[in-house]
Parts: C-alpha cells; sequence; structure tokens
C-alpha cells in the first residue's frame, strides 16, 4: 500500500517524481536488498561448475576469481539499472526497472565452462558480448516476435530453467561439488544451516508484511549463516586479503569465440526481451495502472542487451530485469525511478569494493544452498503459472508433454548425445534451446482445431 507521506496519489503513479530524500534513501535500498542474493548467486555458481569457487585450490588465495566476478555483478547490475532508469537516447525504458545478473542464463553457463577453470570464462564472457549485441537488436522488432511465444512455450521455457536448477540447490545444501563423494556430503552438519533458512525464509515470507517479507530469502540466509557461525562452518581467513577498492579490468580472461556458447547466449537473448516486456508491463501496470508504451519496451530491450554487452567486455554475467522488484514497485506504490537509481548507485559503489565480495563469500556453501532451494523453485512456479494460462487442449497438451519429454530427457541424460560435437552437446543437453525449438516449432504447425 502507498504511503501518503512520501507524495500524492498522483505523484507517486508519476516515474519521474522524486520522493524527499529521507523516504528516498531507504527505498532505493530495499530494492537492493529484495535482489541482492539473486544477483550474486548466479556468479558463485558458475565459478563453482567452472572449479575457481568454493572447495577449489583457488581458496588458499581468497576466491581471487569468484570474488571479482560476484564483484561485476553488483557493479553492472547497477550500471544496468542506470541505463534503464535514467536512459541514454533510445536506450533505457525510464521506469523503475532494476537489472541484475539472470539465473536463465545459467542453464547455459554451466557446461560452457564446467571443469576448466579460468580458462573457460574467455569463451562465456565472449559469449556474453556477442549476446549482449544480439540482445540489444532485439529491441528493434521485439513486439513483432511475442507471436511466436505464448505462453505454452514461455512458461515451458521458464519451467525448465527451473528444473535445471534445482539439482544444483540440493548440491549446495548438501554441501557443494567439493564434497560429493566424502562422508560429509549430505551429512546432518550440512543440512541443518541449509534447512533453518528454508525454515526462516518461509515463515517471513508467510506471517509478516511489508519489506520483511520482501526480503524474506536475504533474511533466510542471515538466520542460516548465523546457525552455521556457531557450527564452526564460517572461515574469515580469506577477508583480509581482499583490497578495498578495485576497477573492473576489460577482457579480464581474453577472448575466444565459442559458437555453441554464442548460440546459446543469443537464444537466452531471446527469453530475457519477453521476461523484460513482461516485466516492463507489470512495472506500469502495477506503479501506474495503464499498459507499458511500445517506446518504453524497446528501451527496456536495449538497455538489457547493452548493459549485458558491456558487462561481458569486464567479465560479468548476461543482466536481465528482475521480477521481484515489479512486485515491490505495486506492493509500495512507488512508481519513483529515481528510487531505484539511488539503488543503482548503491550497486555501483558495491561493485567497486572487493571487500564486499569476499564477505558475501564467507556465506558457507550449504547456507547459500539452502536459499537457491527456495528461488529455484520459485522459478518452476513462475513457469507453472504462466502455464495456467494455457488452454490445455489436447493439442497443447501433446505440444508440452513432446517438448517437456525430450528436453527434460537430455538434461537428465547427457550422454544419450556423446556421439555428437562439443558445440551441439552444450546446447541441447541444457534442456532448454529442445524445449524452446520443439514447442515454438509445433506451436506453428499444428492446426488449432487439432481436436476435430
Amino acid at each position: 500500500m502507498a504511503d501518503s507521506s512520501i507524495g500524492t496519489a498522483e505523484q507517486l503513479r508519476d516515474p519521474n517524481y522524486t520522493p524527499p530524500l529521507i523516504k528516498a534513501v531507504p527505498l532505493g535500498i530495499q530494492h537492493v536488498l529484495a535482489m541482492f542474493v539473486s544477483n550474486v548467486t548466479p556468479a558463485i555458481i558458475v565459478a563453482g561448475a567452472a572449479g575457481i569457487g568454493f572447495g577449489s585450490d583457488q581458496g588458499a588465495l581468497g576466491f581471487p576469481d569468484m570474488t571479482y566476478m560476484i564483484q561485476m555483478s553488483m557493479l553492472f547490475a547497477g550500471i544496468a539499472t542506470l541505463l534503464q532508469t535514467i536512459g541514454m537516447g533510445p536506450v533505457g525504458a525510464r521506469l523503475p526497472i532494476v537489472q541484475g545478473t539472470s539465473f536463465a542464463f545459467v542453464p547455459v553457463m554451466i557446461p560452457a565452462v564446467a571443469g576448466l577453470g579460468t580458462a573457460g570464462l574467455a569463451g562465456l564472457m565472449t559469449g556474453v558480448m556477442i549476446g549482449g549485441v544480439f540482445h540489444f537488436c532485439l529491441g528493434f522488432f521485439v513486439g513483432r516476435i511475442r507471436y511466436a511465444l505464448p505462453p505454452l512455450v514461455t512458461g515451458l521455457i521458464v519451467l525448465m530453467i527451473g528444473l535445471a536448477l534445482v539439482k544444483v540447490g540440493v548440491q549446495y545444501a548438501a554441501g557443494g561439488v567439493p564434497l560429493m563423494g566424502k562422508p560429509e556430503f549430505g551429512s546432518l552438519a550440512m543440512w541443518i544451516p541449509a534447512l533453518v533458512v528454508i525454515v526462516v525464509t518461509l515463515a517471513i515470507k508467510f506471517f509478516t508484511r511489508g519489506f520483511a517479507a520482501v526480503a524474506a530469502v536475504l533474511v533466510g540466509i542471515i538466520a542460516g549463516y548465523i546457525v552455521a557461525l556457531m557450527m564452526g562452518q564460517v572461515n574469515f581467513g580469506n577477508l583480509a586479503r581482499a583490497s578495498y577498492f578495485a576497477p573492473p579490468i576489460p577482457f579480464k580472461w581474453g577472448f575466444d569465440f565459442n559458437v555453441a556458447i554464442v548460440l546459446g547466449m543469443c537464444f537466452m537473448a531471446i527469453v530475457s526481451a519477453i521476461e523484460t516486456v513482461g516485466d516492463t508491463s507489470g512495472i506500469t501496470k502495477g506503479g501506474a495502472g495503464r499498459e507499458a508504451t511500445d517506446k518504453e519496451i524497446e528501451g527496456a530491450t536495449f538497455a538489457d542487451g547493452l548493459g549485458t554487452a558491456v558487462a561481458g567486455v569486464f567479465g560479468g554475467l548476461p543482466n536481465t530485469s528482475f521480477s521481484q522488484n515489479v512486485g515491490l514497485v505495486a506492493m509500495t506504490g512507488v512508481m519513483s525511478r529515481h528510487v531505484v537509481t539511488i539503488g543503482a548507485l548503491f550497486l555501483i559503489a558495491c561493485g567497486f569494493i572487493p571487500k564486499i565480495g569476499a564477505i558475501i563469500n564467507t556465506v558457507p556453501i550449504n547456507v547459500l544452498g539452502g536459499g537457491v532451494i527456495v528461488m529455484f523453485g520459485m522459478v518452476c512456479a513462475a513457469g507453472i503459472n504462466m502455464l495456467s494460462d494455457v488452454n490445455w487442449n489436447r493439442r497443447n497438451m501433446v505440444i508440452f508433454a513432446t517438448a517437456l519429454s525430450i528436453s527434460l530427457g537430455l538434461q537428465l541424460v547427457p550422454e544419450a548425445l556423446q556421439h555428437l560435437g562439443k558445440t551441439a552437446q552444450i546446447l541441447l543437453t541444457s534442456g532448454l534451446l529442445p524445449a524452446a525449438l520443439i514447442s515454438i516449432v509445433l506451436n506453428l504447425l499444428l492446426p488449432e482445431d487439432l481436436d476435430d
């Protein structure tokens, strides 16, 4: 519910209105806290897949590469958010849209870097850059491709993203990949902090209101962190090694063109663009009670792509609009883009301070696992919610069943494609590409009167 002390009802619906600073600053920080965990988690997951995260040899050095990736996640989330709120020419919706590192790309990024260490990051970041440019170009005709992506297709893709990630959440909660095969993996000592995170998150989400409910996952992770600290699972040894200031480094991991990664990033850019269209519409409906204009949707897509491309140059991961902040706008009733600008400036400041990334690195992997179990489950739930809008006739059930069976099967049994080239394996075993291609093609080809 909107607070009348912040401004009149008409002012609160105006994106160009700036509330009093004493109110605007905490509102901006609230936007950051609502997305903070989701924003830095993909960097931790990708670093872990590459073999430079928790449990790796870099632990003795303080996980410098993972710390840097976390740092870039914060910095370029802030920069991409500024592109949305302030704008630059045709770039930016000039709405209170919060940008952040996207979970949607994680299933494509994991096989691209699996076990390769920093050597795999050159190809990944090159793919991020090129995918960002492709994403930017989608802004010129994003409205014209929406017909090919009804809820049946988009809901299935989002569901597949969640299903690809839930395994990671459970692995983390049980102790992470470094402990797999060891007696400690899945022990009660690992699961207790993870379960505390889940229980506290659910309790806060369903039995409180306002900001606490919005930041439930963050509160849950803090509670799990405290329990892990009491159990002796938190290590502060690497904190002292992190500096207080460090600038981003262009092409930190080099440049390496990998066809599979580039194609995967371009495909996921389409998914991300459609998500941004939905988030932009959600912002205007929830905050101002109107439909988003074509200019706003195009500007939001341009900002998505540009933010991703620039992030890739400096070793950051793909950016997209954050749906949880859409709900926050609707809850607070504050449509001011300048409130989100304040939050973006806070993120940028954090991005220049490696010490903050090092502090995040002290969170034990099992504690993080408790949080991502909830978050990844919510991704699945979001996909199911989108599918609830589908008319479940025989035609649509056949499309869904075929696409789900093949895509999930390939994801669960990647060895089934061992005789294909590496490029095809990366693209097909993520599950996302076959799910999208099969559902889109069948939806376009099968007649609507299939039941007759």
